[in-house]
């Protein structure tokens, strides 16, 4: 079974650490473990949007050899 989050779904949980952490909700004994997964989510984000636009650029490069 693959664990690897959507895109969507990486940020919503980002978003959920980032209020955990500002409601100051989160336990401190799990605050490393949530910076630590809050830091490869925001890793595998950046990896996911640079692939993306590599793609798209590259599509564009075909459509406009195309035209």
């Amino acid at each position: 079974m693959d664990d690897t989050p959507s895109y969507k779904e990486a940020i919503e949980e980002i978003d959920s650490i980032v209020g955990e952490i500002e409601n100051e909700s989160i336990d401190i004994d799990a605050l490393a473990e949530k910076v630590k997964r809050a830091a490869y989510l925001i890793k595998y984000c950046k990896t996911k949007l640079k692939n993306t636009d590599n793609e798209v650029k590259k599509v564009l490069k075909e459509f406009e050899k195309d035209s």
